[in-house]
């Protein structure tokens, strides 16, 4: 998912160099994924960015995975709807991986581009999909919340809930989670709450069968009827999944990492991600020119 505006970035981050090399945070995700037997990428983007992502990611990708586009617009899979609703960006996560549907036939994994997960996450979630997944279970990543925080203000996670025998059982969308000196917490219009530092979160690294569509299709009509006067609601994939779990159509097997995420949400983060992409490139995880 690569069509975020980035708002409080200040720019087009998806495509910001930040390895040692110049390279994105995402050329690093397609990487690990090719070498976690990957087959396929598909970039959803938005078309005024087409021309500038193919030539400073694309270019680069295109000659070693089979690689497609798809656009996500505020009016993507909304031709059933008469008037399109009056917004400045489309609808978020869920309607980004809905915007893929025409490119997929088989099970898949939907990442942000501008997270770094690791190449392990890779090698444990392509496992996943060769051997577990299925119209009935779909799968996700989860690292530690204390592996997952900006030292440079506040961030937003899926905040995690997992059975005894690994499976997801809640997921609930937490804002403004911050450390501060006496732990993580995150706030809200009722209070301010405690997050120990393994609290498993989502940072949207899913494992799904292609029949999540279908449920998103579902999910994304009743979304908009219900807001479409709202300009600033958003449908997160996090909310599909709770719903479809608490409706027991799907189970969700919980993968968990111990690795340090890392991400670019403010300006100020750049330098972390360049500085731990150097040491990764300085301990022989990845070549110092990546392609």
């Amino acid at each position: 998912m690569a069509a975020g505006i980035g708002s409080r970035y200040g720019g087009l981050k998806q495509a910001d160099g930040m390895g040692p090399g110049g390279e994105t945070i995402l050329e690093y995700s397609v990487h690990d994924a090719i070498e976690a037997g990957f087959g396929k990428v598909v970039f959803v983007i938005r078309p005024e960015i087409e021309a500038d992502f193919r030539e400073i990611v694309g270019r680069k990708i295109e000659p070693r995975i089979r690689t497609q586009y798809t656009f996500q617009e505020i009016g993507t899979g909304l031709e059933w709807l008469g008037q399109m609703p009056h917004r400045k960006k489309p609808w978020g996560t869920g309607h980004a991986i809905f915007s893929a549907k025409d490119c997929i036939e088989e099970p898949f994994v939907a990442i942000n581009a501008d997270d770094f997960y690791g190449a392990d996450a890779f090698k444990a979630i392509g496992k996943f999909l060769r051997e577990d997944c299925s119209p009935a279970q779909y799968g996700m990543v989860a690292y530690q919340i204390g592996n997952t925080l900006s030292e440079n203000g506040s961030v937003s996670r899926g905040v995690c809930a997992v059975s005894p025998d690994g499976f997801l059982t809640d997921v609930v969308e937490r804002h403004n989670i911050r450390r501060d000196a006496d732990g993580i917490h995150f706030s809200d219009e009722t209070g301010r709450y405690f997050l120990p530092d393994n609290t498993p979160v989502s940072m949207n690294f899913w494992g799904f069968h292609p029949t999540i569509f279908g449920e998103i299709e579902t999910q994304f009509r009743e979304f908009v009827l219900a807001n479409k006067d709202n300009p600033s609601a958003e449908f997160y994939i996090p909310k599909v999944v709770n719903t479809l779990v608490k409706a027991g159509k799907v189970k969700v097997k919980v993968l968990n990492s111990a690795s340090q995420w890392y991400g670019v949400t403010y300006p100020e983060d750049k330098n972390t991600v360049q500085a731990a992409l150097k040491k990764m490139v300085a301990e022989e995880m990845y070549e110092p020119v990546l392609w």
